[in-house]
């Protein structure tokens, strides 16, 4: 076993003002996406027909729904209690908690609305951002790394880390979903994407691999305390969450091959 290392949770203290590395994991996770959405309409023009300013738009609204999203689904899956209380907490977002799934659906939105906004469909949009989004998930879980957050389930496997303030084993689970929704989830979608799919399919592994991805990861990782297991004595809210994504992603990808018919167009 050994000892969860306690660091800092502020990176950099200028007076009154604190960066933390859980805000400073999202720029860099932000930037790298960014950056890889560039290297690769540059590297495929004939595949991927954006320019770096269209990339910028893109990546902006991305981070207001990330922003947005995130914190709105944090409170409302996992303190919808609080939401009851005061409504205003949704948009506390200094006050910490984030979700995956509230970002992903508030990511939905944003790319819904550029879509209108600037002639392009929702699906080209996904499937050219899907690839990329990996680096930033990631680079989100070693935050929560850094900041000692997502304790796993007690164990005694011989990598168990002891969290601080206790003295029995549990499994690193920020580390396992790093490694899973970052190298893993990069790693498939890498492979899946090195040739022309039709319209949809990028889009749709992305939401069954990550689903699956998740739903594995969260068997290594402890309940919230205030909800616990929320179904058949076993499933997490993280789980549950992850199955509606599995579903559709499966969805998409069928209906993809079954009725696409632009593998050549540009996403």
């Amino acid at each position: 076993m050994w000892t969860y290392p306690v660091l800092d949770p502020v990176a950099i203290s200028l007076g009154p003002i604190s960066i933390h590395w859980y805000a400073l994991s999202y720029l860099v996770g932000i930037g790298c996406v960014w950056w890889r959405l560039n290297v690769r309409a540059a590297a495929l023009p004939n595949r991927y027909s954006w320019n770096k300013e269209q990339v910028s738009d893109l990546v902006f609204y991305a981070v207001f729904g990330i922003i947005l999203g995130g914190r709105i689904g944090y409170m409302l899956f996992y303190g919808f209690d609080q939401v009851m209380e005061d409504p205003l907490v949704l948009l506390k977002v200094w006050q910490g908690g984030m979700s995956f799934h509230g970002g992903m659906l508030g990511v939905f939105v944003a790319m819904w609305v550029y879509a209108r906004w600037h002639k392009r469909t929702f699906f080209e949009i996904t499937d050219y951002i899907a690839p990329s989004v990996p680096i930033a998930l990631g680079a989100g879980r070693i935050g929560n790394f850094i900041n000692g957050e997502l304790p796993g389930r007690v164990t005694e496997v011989p990598w168990a880390a002891i969290y601080p303030g206790e003295v029995i084993g549990r499994h690193p689970s920020s580390l396992y979903q790093a490694m899973a929704e970052g190298l893993i989830l990069f790693a498939i979608l890498w492979i899946f994407n090195r040739t022309v799919k039709p319209r949809m399919a990028i889009s749709g592994i992305f939401l069954l691999s990550y689903g699956m991805l998740r739903f594995t990861t969260e068997f290594f990782r402890e309940p919230d305390t205030h909800m616990g297991y929320i179904a058949f004595g076993w499933a997490s809210q993280g789980q549950l969450l992850s199955f509606p994504m599995i579903a559709i992603g499966l969805g998409i990808i069928l209906y993809s091959y079954r009725n696409g018919d632009d593998r050549a167009r540009p996403a």
